[in-house]
Protein backbone atom coordinates (compact mmCIF):
# COMPACT_ATOMS: atom_id res chain seq x y z
CA UNK A 1 0.00 0.00 0.00
CA UNK A 2 1.15 3.54 -0.64
CA UNK A 3 -0.13 6.81 0.70
CA UNK A 4 -2.75 9.36 -0.19
CA UNK A 5 0.13 11.48 -1.46
CA UNK A 6 1.48 8.62 -3.57
CA UNK A 7 2.56 9.16 -7.15
CA UNK A 8 3.03 6.11 -9.33
CA UNK A 9 6.64 6.57 -10.43
CA UNK A 10 5.92 5.02 -13.81
CA UNK A 11 2.21 5.40 -14.25
CA UNK A 12 -0.94 7.32 -13.39
CA UNK A 13 -1.32 9.48 -10.32
CA UNK A 14 -3.98 8.68 -7.73
CA UNK A 15 -5.82 11.94 -8.30
CA UNK A 16 -6.07 11.24 -12.02
CA UNK A 17 -6.80 7.51 -12.31
CA UNK A 18 -6.70 6.35 -15.90
CA UNK A 19 -8.62 3.49 -17.42
CA UNK A 20 -7.53 3.42 -21.05
CA UNK A 21 -9.75 6.47 -21.56
CA UNK A 22 -12.76 4.62 -20.15
CA UNK A 23 -14.74 4.69 -16.95
CA UNK A 24 -13.52 3.39 -13.61
CA UNK A 25 -15.32 0.06 -13.09
CA UNK A 26 -17.66 0.03 -10.12
CA UNK A 27 -16.78 -3.55 -9.15
CA UNK A 28 -20.33 -4.06 -7.87
CA UNK A 29 -19.90 -7.69 -6.85
CA UNK A 30 -17.55 -8.93 -4.14
CA UNK A 31 -16.70 -12.25 -5.79
CA UNK A 32 -13.15 -12.87 -6.90
CA UNK A 33 -12.61 -13.56 -10.56
CA UNK A 34 -10.91 -16.87 -11.36
CA UNK A 35 -7.40 -16.34 -12.64
CA UNK A 36 -5.96 -19.81 -13.22
CA UNK A 37 -5.52 -19.60 -17.00
CA UNK A 38 -2.04 -18.21 -17.44
CA UNK A 39 0.70 -17.83 -20.00
CA UNK A 40 4.23 -18.27 -18.69
CA UNK A 41 7.66 -17.72 -20.16
CA UNK A 42 10.88 -19.39 -19.05
CA UNK A 43 14.34 -18.10 -19.90
CA UNK A 44 17.86 -18.37 -18.56
CA UNK A 45 19.00 -15.49 -16.37
CA UNK A 46 21.53 -13.57 -18.50
CA UNK A 47 23.58 -13.00 -15.33
CA UNK A 48 23.68 -16.64 -14.19
CA UNK A 49 23.32 -19.72 -16.43
CA UNK A 50 22.32 -21.78 -13.40
CA UNK A 51 19.19 -19.67 -12.83
CA UNK A 52 16.02 -19.96 -14.90
CA UNK A 53 13.32 -17.30 -14.65
CA UNK A 54 9.71 -18.50 -14.85
CA UNK A 55 7.45 -15.47 -15.26
CA UNK A 56 3.68 -15.04 -15.44
CA UNK A 57 3.07 -12.94 -18.55
CA UNK A 58 -0.67 -12.81 -17.91
CA UNK A 59 -0.06 -11.02 -14.61
CA UNK A 60 2.88 -8.89 -15.67
CA UNK A 61 0.98 -7.48 -18.66
CA UNK A 62 -2.21 -6.86 -16.66
CA UNK A 63 -3.36 -3.34 -15.81
CA UNK A 64 -3.33 -3.80 -12.05
CA UNK A 65 -2.37 -0.73 -10.02
CA UNK A 66 -2.53 0.20 -6.34
CA UNK A 67 -5.72 2.18 -5.75
CA UNK A 68 -5.17 3.08 -2.10
CA UNK A 69 -6.79 6.45 -1.49
CA UNK A 70 -8.79 6.31 -4.70
CA UNK A 71 -11.38 3.62 -4.23
CA UNK A 72 -9.60 0.87 -2.30
CA UNK A 73 -12.15 -0.68 0.11
CA UNK A 74 -9.48 -2.38 2.23
CA UNK A 75 -9.03 -6.10 2.66
CA UNK A 76 -11.49 -6.07 5.60
CA UNK A 77 -14.89 -4.43 5.38
CA UNK A 78 -14.66 -3.50 9.06
CA UNK A 79 -11.48 -1.46 8.41
CA UNK A 80 -11.86 0.14 4.97
CA UNK A 81 -9.24 2.83 5.57
CA UNK A 82 -6.39 0.40 6.26
CA UNK A 83 -5.86 -0.84 2.72
CA UNK A 84 -3.72 -3.94 3.25
CA UNK A 85 -1.95 -2.59 6.36
CA UNK A 86 -4.17 -3.98 9.11
CA UNK A 87 -1.75 -6.66 10.33
CA UNK A 88 1.53 -4.81 9.92
CA UNK A 89 4.40 -6.22 7.85
CA UNK A 90 6.59 -9.25 8.55
CA UNK A 91 10.27 -8.71 7.83
CA UNK A 92 12.01 -10.93 5.30
CA UNK A 93 15.33 -10.95 7.16
CA UNK A 94 17.49 -8.98 9.59
CA UNK A 95 18.64 -6.54 6.90
CA UNK A 96 15.03 -5.71 6.08
CA UNK A 97 14.23 -5.03 9.74
CA UNK A 98 17.41 -3.02 10.22
CA UNK A 99 16.62 -0.79 7.22
CA UNK A 100 13.09 -0.03 8.38
CA UNK A 101 14.26 0.72 11.92
CA UNK A 102 16.88 3.13 10.56
CA UNK A 103 14.48 4.88 8.19
CA UNK A 104 11.96 5.31 10.99
CA UNK A 105 14.43 7.51 12.85
CA UNK A 106 14.37 9.98 9.95
CA UNK A 107 10.60 10.44 9.89
CA UNK A 108 9.32 13.74 11.20
CA UNK A 109 5.97 14.40 12.80
CA UNK A 110 4.84 15.98 9.52
CA UNK A 111 4.88 12.59 7.75
CA UNK A 112 4.32 10.13 10.62
CA UNK A 113 1.17 10.47 12.67
CA UNK A 114 2.20 7.92 15.32
CA UNK A 115 5.79 9.10 15.60
CA UNK A 116 5.73 9.75 19.34
CA UNK A 117 4.25 6.32 20.03
CA UNK A 118 6.64 4.64 17.61
CA UNK A 119 9.74 6.26 19.08
CA UNK A 120 8.62 5.63 22.63
CA UNK A 121 7.41 2.03 22.32
CA UNK A 122 9.28 0.89 19.22
CA UNK A 123 8.22 -0.07 15.71
CA UNK A 124 8.83 -3.82 15.87
CA UNK A 125 6.97 -6.60 17.68
CA UNK A 126 7.16 -10.40 17.76
CA UNK A 127 4.15 -12.43 16.67
CA UNK A 128 2.89 -15.69 18.17
CA UNK A 129 5.27 -17.66 15.91
CA UNK A 130 8.31 -15.70 17.05
CA UNK A 131 8.59 -13.73 13.79
CA UNK A 132 9.44 -10.03 13.78
CA UNK A 133 7.01 -7.59 12.18
CA UNK A 134 6.04 -3.94 12.32
CA UNK A 135 4.05 -3.19 15.45
CA UNK A 136 0.31 -2.64 15.23
CA UNK A 137 -1.39 0.21 17.06
CA UNK A 138 -5.17 0.36 17.46
CA UNK A 139 -5.69 -2.28 14.81
CA UNK A 140 -3.25 -1.27 12.07
CA UNK A 141 0.46 -0.86 11.31
CA UNK A 142 2.33 1.73 13.38
CA UNK A 143 3.38 3.42 10.12
CA UNK A 144 -0.20 3.69 8.89
CA UNK A 145 -1.34 7.33 8.99
CA UNK A 146 -5.06 7.47 9.68
CA UNK A 147 -7.62 9.54 7.74
CA UNK A 148 -7.58 13.20 8.73
CA UNK A 149 -3.84 13.36 9.40
CA UNK A 150 -2.45 16.62 7.98
CA UNK A 151 0.48 14.80 6.38
CA UNK A 152 -1.82 12.52 4.43
CA UNK A 153 -3.35 9.12 5.09
CA UNK A 154 -1.40 5.99 4.24
CA UNK A 155 2.10 4.67 4.76
CA UNK A 156 4.42 7.12 6.51
CA UNK A 157 7.46 5.35 5.08
CA UNK A 158 6.08 5.73 1.55
CA UNK A 159 5.30 9.40 2.07
CA UNK A 160 8.77 10.05 3.51
CA UNK A 161 10.44 8.33 0.55
CA UNK A 162 8.55 10.38 -2.02
CA UNK A 163 9.31 13.63 -0.22
CA UNK A 164 12.97 12.65 0.13
CA UNK A 165 13.24 11.85 -3.57
CA UNK A 166 14.01 8.15 -3.15
CA UNK A 167 12.07 5.15 -4.36
CA UNK A 168 9.74 3.71 -1.67
CA UNK A 169 11.43 0.31 -1.95
CA UNK A 170 14.42 1.88 -0.19
CA UNK A 171 12.29 2.74 2.84
CA UNK A 172 9.48 0.20 3.20
CA UNK A 173 9.55 -3.42 4.41
CA UNK A 174 10.31 -5.86 1.61
CA UNK A 175 6.85 -7.41 1.65
CA UNK A 176 5.22 -3.99 1.29
CA UNK A 177 7.08 -2.86 -1.83
CA UNK A 178 7.02 -6.30 -3.44
CA UNK A 179 3.29 -6.91 -3.13
CA UNK A 180 1.42 -7.95 -5.12
CA UNK A 181 4.37 -9.36 -7.06
CA UNK A 182 5.48 -12.73 -5.75
CA UNK A 183 8.98 -14.17 -6.14
CA UNK A 184 9.63 -17.77 -5.14
CA UNK A 185 12.56 -20.17 -5.52
CA UNK A 186 12.72 -23.88 -6.32
CA UNK A 187 15.66 -26.23 -6.82
CA UNK A 188 15.05 -28.36 -9.92
CA UNK A 189 16.83 -31.54 -11.00
CA UNK A 190 16.66 -32.40 -14.68
CA UNK A 191 16.39 -35.95 -16.03
CA UNK A 192 20.13 -35.94 -16.76
CA UNK A 193 20.94 -35.10 -13.15
CA UNK A 194 21.90 -31.49 -13.74
CA UNK A 195 20.29 -28.87 -11.53
CA UNK A 196 19.21 -25.27 -11.66
CA UNK A 197 17.49 -22.70 -9.49
CA UNK A 198 14.02 -21.79 -10.73
CA UNK A 199 12.96 -18.24 -9.88
CA UNK A 200 9.24 -17.72 -10.32
CA UNK A 201 7.81 -14.22 -10.65
CA UNK A 202 4.04 -13.96 -10.59
CA UNK A 203 0.94 -12.60 -8.92
CA UNK A 204 0.56 -12.68 -5.15
CA UNK A 205 -3.01 -13.89 -5.01
CA UNK A 206 -5.26 -13.93 -1.95
CA UNK A 207 -4.80 -17.69 -1.57
CA UNK A 208 -1.03 -17.22 -1.36
CA UNK A 209 -1.55 -15.68 2.09
CA UNK A 210 -2.53 -19.15 3.32
CA UNK A 211 -5.71 -19.81 5.29
CA UNK A 212 -5.88 -16.12 6.26
CA UNK A 213 -6.53 -15.23 2.64
CA UNK A 214 -10.01 -16.69 2.90
CA UNK A 215 -10.85 -14.19 5.64
CA UNK A 216 -10.29 -11.19 3.40
CA UNK A 217 -13.42 -9.40 2.26
CA UNK A 218 -11.66 -7.92 -0.78
CA UNK A 219 -8.32 -8.31 -2.52
CA UNK A 220 -6.98 -6.09 -5.26
CA UNK A 221 -5.33 -8.39 -7.80
CA UNK A 222 -8.49 -10.24 -8.73
CA UNK A 223 -10.78 -7.19 -8.68
CA UNK A 224 -11.53 -5.17 -11.83
CA UNK A 225 -11.62 -2.08 -9.60
CA UNK A 226 -7.82 -2.23 -9.32
CA UNK A 227 -7.10 -3.09 -12.97
CA UNK A 228 -7.19 0.51 -14.14
CA UNK A 229 -3.49 1.26 -14.50
CA UNK A 230 -2.26 3.43 -17.32
CA UNK A 231 0.55 0.96 -17.98
CA UNK A 232 1.01 -2.81 -17.64
CA UNK A 233 2.53 -4.10 -14.41
CA UNK A 234 5.93 -4.84 -15.94
CA UNK A 235 6.24 -1.12 -16.77
CA UNK A 236 4.55 0.50 -13.76
CA UNK A 237 6.52 -1.77 -11.40
CA UNK A 238 9.78 -1.72 -13.33
CA UNK A 239 11.86 -0.59 -10.34
CA UNK A 240 10.48 -3.37 -8.14
CA UNK A 241 11.05 -6.02 -10.81
CA UNK A 242 14.59 -4.84 -11.44
CA UNK A 243 15.26 -5.11 -7.72
CA UNK A 244 13.80 -8.63 -7.65
CA UNK A 245 15.49 -10.17 -10.69
CA UNK A 246 18.30 -7.80 -11.68
CA UNK A 247 18.70 -5.48 -14.66
CA UNK A 248 19.73 -8.03 -17.34
CA UNK A 249 16.85 -10.39 -16.48
CA UNK A 250 14.36 -7.52 -16.38
CA UNK A 251 15.47 -6.27 -19.79
CA UNK A 252 14.83 -9.70 -21.30
CA UNK A 253 11.55 -10.06 -19.42
CA UNK A 254 10.36 -6.73 -20.79
CA UNK A 255 11.02 -7.97 -24.33
CA UNK A 256 8.91 -11.08 -23.68
CA UNK A 257 6.11 -8.93 -22.24
CA UNK A 258 6.16 -6.62 -25.25
CA UNK A 259 5.99 -9.56 -27.64
CA UNK A 260 3.20 -11.13 -25.62
CA UNK A 261 1.12 -7.96 -25.73
CA UNK A 262 1.68 -7.60 -29.45
CA UNK A 263 0.36 -11.13 -30.09
CA UNK A 264 -2.09 -11.37 -27.21
CA UNK A 265 -5.25 -13.46 -27.58
CA UNK A 266 -8.41 -12.70 -25.56
CA UNK A 267 -8.08 -15.85 -23.45
CA UNK A 268 -4.65 -14.78 -22.21
CA UNK A 269 -5.75 -11.43 -20.78
CA UNK A 270 -5.92 -11.30 -16.98
CA UNK A 271 -9.63 -11.80 -16.14
CA UNK A 272 -9.78 -8.72 -13.90
CA UNK A 273 -8.20 -6.56 -16.59
CA UNK A 274 -10.62 -7.99 -19.15
CA UNK A 275 -13.56 -7.17 -16.88
CA UNK A 276 -12.27 -3.67 -16.22
CA UNK A 277 -11.86 -2.88 -19.92
CA UNK A 278 -15.08 -4.50 -21.13
CA UNK A 279 -17.56 -2.08 -22.70
CA UNK A 280 -20.64 -1.19 -20.60
CA UNK A 281 -23.61 -3.47 -21.04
Amino acid sequence: MGSAEQRDLAGPTPDTPRHHGQRMPSDPTPERLPADTRTWVEFTDPSDPDHILRCDLTWLTSRWTCIFGRGCPGIYASRPDDGCCTHGAHFSDEDDERRVREVSTRLGADVWQLRDDGLRRGVVETDEDGEHKTRTVDGACVFMNRPGFAGGAGCALHTYALRAGIHPLRAKPDVCWQLPIRRTYRDVTRADGSTYLEITVGEYQARDWGPGGHDMDWYCTDSPRAHVGGQPVYVSNEAELRELVGDPAYDELAQHCQAFLAAQLPLTVHPATAAATAPPR
